[in-house]
């Protein structure tokens, strides 16, 4: 690195500084994930999901980090997945919704509105219904409608912010899918995903200078600059996940974009403002697992970018399959969020807009 990055390392590198600002330590939450994973599939397992027929859609309802483990799911699984799978961030249940459908209530307060609002809806209109929570309204619907479904017991989550509870997330959902027959996934496998995020922590941890560290390497790139998150297939869902990390964590403008769709339009959209290549910093995260028109894309789409004068960066993906990719990038993308966050000197687990926002939309 050319600029002066004393400060910056001592402060990623030292656990005291660290927590004197990660208040409500979210660093535990991102060191917890493998747990969380190991959690969530062990309690899924053990639960009897029986579907009265089988489902002719599925609907997972959930808003922010309560529905971010849902599009991870959609792009891993959409080639495995038999039925369309839809996800819905709003008020509305689709009006194809019937009997026949399978809707998943996704809200790890249980007492997000527009959850309430679509449950609600589900039992209008007599649909088949799991539910994904840790409390709230939504459990004591599910009791009172002998819904069934993942009640997550947040042992692995100190900072009981949704957005890291990602583990929980994804691998509940993909707990109840396997449960209930619309997905097939094995202990042999939840046991590597485990074993690729204890291995990205290795590489990533407080302990690990930035010279050695990828998480921190791209923290201090990101420094005063808009990420831009491009991948394919898979892995889009994982850079929605580090994207709302960004937003959140780090309080930080970021996008995430996914080819081959963004070559039909964003390659003419970033001639204009002149501030762009100043602004932004653009990751491209590339897999020997995607298609091999999306592989090239991504190399074209990053030569594409460069042409700008915008600063970007490749990373590849090692592991030896999608579900493996997708929790290598989590776990290193949530390490670089947080130490983002901390160079920022920003509490990663605050959200006072957020909070703002919900107070003034209840007066």
């Amino acid at each position: 690195m050319t600029q002066d990055n004393s400060a910056h390392t001592n402060c990623l590198d030292s656990l005291e500084k660290i927590q004197a600002i990660d208040k409500q330590n979210v660093l535990g939450s991102i060191k917890a994930l493998a747990d969380q994973v190991r959690q969530a599939w062990q309690e899924t397992q053990s639960l009897e999901i029986k579907l009265a027929t089988a489902p002719s859609n599925i609907t997972v309802a959930g808003m922010g980090g309560s529905a971010i483990g849902a599009d991870v799911v959609k792009h891993a699984y959409k080639n495995e997945l038999t039925v369309p799978f839809n996800i819905v961030n709003d008020y509305e249940l689709p009006g194809y919704i019937n009997k026949n459908s399978l809707v998943i209530l996704s809200s790890y307060s249980g007492n997000t509105e527009e959850i309430l609002s679509c449950a609600q809806q589900a039992k209008e209109k007599k649909a088949q219904v799991l539910v994904i929570t840790q409390g709230g309204k939504l459990t004591e619907l599910a009791k009172k409608n002998n819904y069934q479904g993942y009640i997550i017991k947040p042992d692995h989550n100190p900072s009981d912010q949704p957005r890291m509870a990602i583990g929980y997330a994804v691998v509940g959902l993909l707990g109840l899918l396997n449960k209930a027959g619309l997905i097939k996934i094995n202990n042999n496998e939840i046991e590597e995903v485990i074993a690729v995020i204890l291995a990205q922590m290795c590489l990533c941890s407080v302990e690990q200078p930035v010279e050695e560290n990828p998480a921190k390497t791209i923290a201090y790139t990101l420094v005063d600059r808009r990420p831009n998150l491009v991948a394919s297939e898979f892995l889009t869902g994982a850079t929605h996940v580090a994207c709302n990390q960004f937003n959140e964590n780090s309080k930080t403008f970021a996008n995430y974009y996914q080819v081959p769709e963004i070559n039909h339009h964003l390659l003419e959209g970033l001639k204009l403002p002149f501030s762009n290549k100043n602004d932004n910093f653009f990751i491209f995260f590339n897999s020997q697992l995607y298609h091999l028109k999306n592989q090239k894309r991504i190399s074209l789409t990053q030569e594409a970018v460069d042409k700008y004068e915008i600063e970007t960066m490749q990373i590849e993906l090692k592991t030896q399959a999608k579900l493996y990719q997708i929790f290598e990038l989590i776990t290193l993308m949530a390490y670089a969020t947080f130490y983002l966050s901390i160079l920022n000197k920003i509490n990663p687990s605050e959200v006072p807009m957020v909070d703002w926002f919900k107070k003034k939309l209840t007066e």
